[in-house]
């Protein structure tokens, strides 16, 4: 939220109106924490992971904190389906499963040893430039153009880990402080701008 000005013609900005709106993003990347989970990834570094939105388009996130539906299917947190490079990735039942550093899900298949071990999807890691890219009301984000980005082979993401906030605490709770001192000191002038115009007109009656 931010204050407005109100111009009235040529004169001075006497009114202000408070407006929500999404400036900009922080595409700074976290820190990672260990979860030791192995559907637990992380981008490592720049890019994104590509999920299916509640419109039914692609959208892209970095949360990295998935599971298994029981038809399957691999869904993060949200519960948003996964993409991989040729559509939404099902898992079959397995006894193990592991993500490599370029999104490959290898599994052991249920009564088999780990040399049966089989690919069964790549998750679709893409890396657009961040002028493409628009945050919607959903927290996802999607390409301007509404195409769908093309997977990047250079995008690594880290398993068992998990990303944290970029939000730097303490900045954020000096900012909080800040932004309430100055709340204080307008609502102090406010009053006294009304004391102030009371007196006069009382004045003006006498």
């Amino acid at each position: 939220a931010r204050a407005m000005s109100v111009f009235y013609g040529d004169g001075l900005p006497s009114r202000a109106y408070a407006l929500s709106e999404n400036p900009a993003t922080n595409f700074v990347t976290g820190s990672l924490a260990e979860t030791g989970r192995d559907l637990d990834v992380a981008v490592n570094g720049k890019g994104w992971i590509a999920v299916q939105g509640t419109d039914g388009r692609e959208a892209y996130t970095r949360a990295g904190d998935l599971h298994i539906e029981p038809t399957g299917l691999l869904k993060n947190g949200s519960g948003l389906t996964v993409m991989g490079e040729g559509g939404p990735i099902s898992v079959p039942p397995h006894t193990s499963l592991m993500i490599a550093a370029d999104g490959t899900i290898s599994i052991v298949p249920v009564g088999q040893g780990p040399e049966t071990t089989s690919q069964v999807g790549r998750i679709k890691l893409v890396n657009p430039p961040a002028e493409s890219l628009v945050r919607g009301d959903d927290g996802l984000f999607r390409t301007t153009d509404g195409t769908d980005a093309p997977a990047d082979a250079n995008v690594r993401v880290a398993s068992g880990v998990l990303e944290t906030s970029n939000v730097n605490v303490a900045d954020a709770m000096v900012n909080m402080i800040e932004l309430s001192r100055h709340f204080d000191l307008q609502v102090k002038a406010m009053r006294t701008a009304e004391e102030n115009a009371a007196a006069s007109a009382q004045l003006l009656k006498a």
